[in-house]
């Protein structure tokens, strides 16, 4: 087993980034093994694990769990088990009963609920255990509650108290803390707690850099069933609520997390994966599931006045790693620019000619794999129905351009995209002016 400081050994660093490069760049990788490396140990991820993937998925819930202790990262995993719940009540002749979403619990539902909770969390310890992962169990002493509603709801309980001694001592054992959802009062009565209600509760004190809720569909999916690969709360929610195929559980979800990431630092992000796929999520730019992040404002202007030049030359010449011509803003005209609230995103729009022209698209690295790119890119999208631009050869953002393009044309040097254009006179136009447009980036020495 490695030390919680493997993450630090060059050796160790370079095994972890060959097993990962399947998923992604060395470049990225490396990224997110600093960036998660520099957390306290209880601020890297809390984990929230359905009864479901208990039941169905739990040798490759083992493997990645087990997988990120080995990189030296220690993942706090709290757990349900509604379906193993559903299955042992109506064995036992109980009839189950909900209000408001919540399980209504009988003094005799509660013996089981308790047996039902302190089995499934053994059996995810114990197969932790067996793939040589430390992992300690904890079914009580970390969520002090009170009754709920005692006459409506029976015994279910509504956290008032997060008791973080027994994580503590966990996390510095390097053990995995797994944790059942149960709660006690201050008199010792044991209470059922809704699993989504305590993993939020605890992730409103631990303030984590990471919140990730692994589920059988791999994340949130859209009106085709396809998973919505991120999501920028601060510019997406109020589109995305009105859409009609935004319903039911998934609208619930949705304003939980919302409520959830605002109470957290900008930094913080939930997201929505399969256990099997949990590195490529944690890892990669590209992820694999949703990711959902309160994310940025994004300022739209025309003028230049409107914007910090300093910061805004900084971002571009970060994101492309070479430096503009010294006189940029002073000879571009400027036909609208949209730029993340904190400089990390940047589209940068002319008028040419030939039409609407997009001179810049920068994304810093540390904001790579947010979707915040992505999010002032469909702010731009969204008020500019024609729009063409080019590319290097080799750029490795082409293959987003390929995806948002109605067309390409390769030339010697550059690739030249376009959508919303349909009469050939227009594209020849397009085709013509990046031919013949000077760059505004050096070249590197």
């Amino acid at each position: 087993m490695l030390t919680t400081n493997a993450i630090h050994d060059p050796q160790t660093r370079q095994t972890i980034v060959r097993l990962l490069s399947s998923m992604g760049s060395a470049k990225e990788i490396n990224q997110y093994l600093k960036r998660f490396s520099q957390l306290d140990a209880a601020r890297f991820a809390i984990v929230k694990v359905g009864g479901a993937v208990l039941r169905d998925d739990l040798d490759a819930l083992v493997s990645s769990l087990a997988f990120l202790q080995d990189v030296g990262l220690t993942p706090i995993v709290i757990h349900g088990a509604g379906p193993q719940l559903d299955a042992e009540l109506s064995a036992a002749g109980i009839v189950k009963q909900t209000i408001d979403g919540l399980r209504v619990t009988s003094p005799e539902a509660l013996a089981i609920v308790r047996r039902v909770f302190h089995a499934q969390n053994l059996k995810l310890v114990e197969a932790l255990q067996a793939s040589d992962a430390r992992a300690t169990s904890i079914v009580s002493g970390v969520f002090e509650a009170d009754y709920l509603d005692r006459e409506r709801f029976g015994l279910v309980g509504e956290v008032k108290r997060v008791d973080l001694a027994p994580i503590q001592a966990s996390l510095q054992a390097g053990s995995i803390p797994v944790i059942a959802s149960l709660g006690e009062t201050v008199g010792g009565q044991i209470l059922n707690v809704n699993a989504d209600f305590a993993a939020n509760e605890l992730v409103q004190v631990l303030q984590p850099y990471k919140i990730v809720f692994l589920t059988g569909t791999g994340g949130l999916l859209d009106a085709d069933g396809k998973v919505i690969d991120s999501i920028n709360l601060s510019t997406e929610y109020e589109h995305l609520m009105q859409q009609p195929w935004i319903e039911g559980g998934m609208r619930v979800k949705i304003e939980q997390i919302k409520d959830l990431l605002d109470g957290l630092p900008l930094a913080s992000s939930v997201s929505i994966t399969r256990p099997a796929e949990l590195a490529k999520e944690l890892f990669t730019h590209k992820g694999s599931g949703t990711l959902v992040r309160r994310g940025e404002r994004v300022v739209e202007a025309s003028s230049w006045d409107a914007f910090d030049l300093d910061r805004l030359r900084g971002l571009i010449e970060s994101a492309f790693g070479r430096k503009l011509l010294p006189d940029y803003f002073e000879t571009t005209t400027l036909h609208h620019a949209y730029v993340s609230e904190n400089y990390r995103a940047a589209v940068i729009l002319t008028r040419e000619g030939a039409g609407t022209y997009l001179d810049k698209f920068a994304v810093l690295d540390d904001a790579q794999g947010e979707g915040l790119g992505r999010a002032v890119w469909q702010v731009m999208r969204d008020a500019n129905p024609r729009l063409f631009w080019r590319s290097r050869h080799g750029n490795p953002v082409n293959p987003f351009y390929y995806a948002e393009s109605d067309g390409c044309i390769k030339q010697d040097k550059w690739k030249v995209f376009w959508y919303g254009l349909s009469a050939m006179d227009e594209i020849a136009d397009c085709i013509a002016y990046c031919a013949s447009h000077a760059a505004t980036l050096k070249d590197p020495a």
